[in-house]
């Protein structure tokens, strides 16, 4: 595994620690990381994306804080057991509803069509 599974946006209005752990939940919740993966080390994360190593390690505790990452004495972070691996589509769905809705209304304040705004996302998502 390698410290590229994160897309870190540095000029993004969240904080660096929760963009990461949002995609932890997600990566997880996908079944992208199974139980037992063992996740890109604190220095190889923070050295790839060119950020501080202390906002990935407050990033890795607060995953494992919530039940998502276990850290194995001299192995480092992996995903935990319980994890939701392999979770419903209406629970991964719940994951993408904060950003849904600041989508929606971001695309209402600018008065665009709903039809517009759907066949974009569906260009960015790969479908044609």
């Amino acid at each position: 595994m390698d410290a590229s599974i994160f897309a870190i946006q540095p000029t993004s209005a969240e904080p660096i620690y929760r963009q990461i752990v949002e995609q932890l939940r997600r990566l997880i919740a996908s079944g992208q990381l199974s139980p037992g993966e063992l996740l890109p080390s604190v220095r190889e994360v923070a050295g790839f994306h060119a950020v501080n190593p202390m906002t990935v390690s407050r990033a890795y505790g607060m995953a494992e804080s919530e039940g998502l990452l276990e850290r194995l004495r001299g192995k480092g972070m992996t995903v935990a057991p319980q994890g939701r691996g392999s979770s419903t589509t209406a629970q991964r769905m719940a994951l993408l509803e904060p950003q849904l809705a600041d989508v929606a209304r971001q695309a209402g304040e600018l008065e665009l069509p709903v039809e517009l705004v759907l066949r974009r996302l569906g260009k960015l998502m790969g479908e044609r």
